[in-house]
């Protein structure tokens, strides 16, 4: 497993991301495909609370 998000994991399970993480995450997601830069899902997909609780 290469821990990379990629466009064909993000569009195939796109449902099943909206579900369970919330359509911020989703377009989280999608900016990081576009930005073409190497992430993983989990630091996409935990950047929304973390950035809120710094600023807080």
């Amino acid at each position: 497993m290469r821990g990379l998000i990629t466009g064909k994991d993000v569009l195939r399970h796109g449902f099943t991301i909206l579900r369970w993480y919330g359509p911020a995450c989703y377009l989280r997601c999608l900016r990081a495909l576009a930005s073409r830069t190497p992430c993983t899902f989990l630091s996409v997909a935990c950047a929304g609370p973390a950035l809120r609780a710094r600023r807080g």
